[in-house]
């Protein structure tokens, strides 16, 4: 059978998902209330921003006399400076993303595809520009921009864990990570240090099952990557519960570690848990407050 065949039905049942994953982003996106963006700040502009004391150095030329009249002191009147910011986002569409342990739950490569849309929405309606990791998709605003987001989003890798892209990046941009990233841990050390080389600040997301971080594993088990490429049988699951829930606490230090070394910052999801507090989090991140 020609290798042609599967790979369009692939690529029909993707493109299928596109339109509902940017109705699902949406929507998502509007129960979050947009507040002050973290673009704004005072400088040359046309908007009011706030009056301040006059200080040593102002020209008078700057004075608002009618501000000043009421009060014994005298007032600048500083306008607001925006300047859009540039954010790539890269999103991990590798095998062991399309892991969910029960009928019940998405796979987080829906989660992390849904979160990661619905934030560049927002963003874009903030003024900011978004693109993709690579030169394929280089940050632009807009509707149409939305759409090839939603379009890129869709496709998926054969293989078993993804590595993070740090091309494409705009110095002194953003950038917004998302991943399980329980591959190798220098390939996102390589990226988020060469991010931080170029100026660029962002927010490492890390997307997890419910399973995968209770290990709740029992008597015989057959452990297998999405992919196929790995096996690991056992006929005593839980006695490796100890050692796996090491590793992965290890794991999430090192990226903390990693983000704190470079000046991002670090974020845990799971897919269990509601997609509307994972996207109000990291637009909180993006926007300059607390990201809790």
């Amino acid at each position: 059978m020609s290798l042609a065949a599967p790979l369009r039905a692939r690529a029909e049942r993707e493109a299928a998902r596109l339109p509902p994953l940017l109705a699902r982003a949406e929507h998502l996106a509007g129960t979050v209330l947009l507040g002050e963006h973290g673009r704004r700040r005072p400088g040359l502009g046309d908007d009011f921003w706030q009056y301040r004391p006059v200080q040593a150095g102002d020209e008078r030329r700057f004075i608002d006399w009618r501000r000043s009249a009421r009060s014994d002191m005298e007032f600048v009147r500083q306008r607001e400076w925006q300047i859009a910011q540039s954010v790539v986002i890269w999103v991990d569409n590798a095998a062991s993303m399309r892991f969910a342990s029960d009928k019940g739950l998405v796979e987080k490569s829906d989660r992390a595809r849904l979160l990661a849309l619905a934030v560049a929405i927002l963003l874009n309606r903030a003024g900011e520009r978004v693109g993709l990791a690579g030169a394929e998709l280089a940050p632009r605003r807009g509707e149409a921009q939305m759409m090839r987001l939603a379009e890129a989003l869709t496709t998926e890798s054969d293989e078993d864990y993804g590595r993070p892209a740090s091309s494409g990046m705009v110095a002194h941009g953003r950038a917004l990570f998302v991943s399980d990233f329980l591959g190798d841990i220098g390939a996102a050390r390589t990226a988020l240090t060469s991010a931080a080389d170029r100026g660029v600040q962002g927010v490492l997301l890390q997307v997890l099952d419910p399973a995968e971080e209770a290990f709740p594993y029992r008597g015989r088990t057959i452990f297998e990557s999405v992919g196929g490429t790995l096996a690991h049988e056992t006929l005593k699951a839980s006695e490796l519960r100890e050692r796996y829930l090491a590793r992965l606490a290890d794991r999430k230090a090192e990226l903390k570690a990693l983000c704190a070394t470079t000046g991002w910052q670090y974020g845990l999801h799971h897919t269990g848990d509601s997609a509307q507090s994972a996207l109000l989090w990291l637009f909180r991140a993006f926007d300059g407050g607390p990201a809790r």
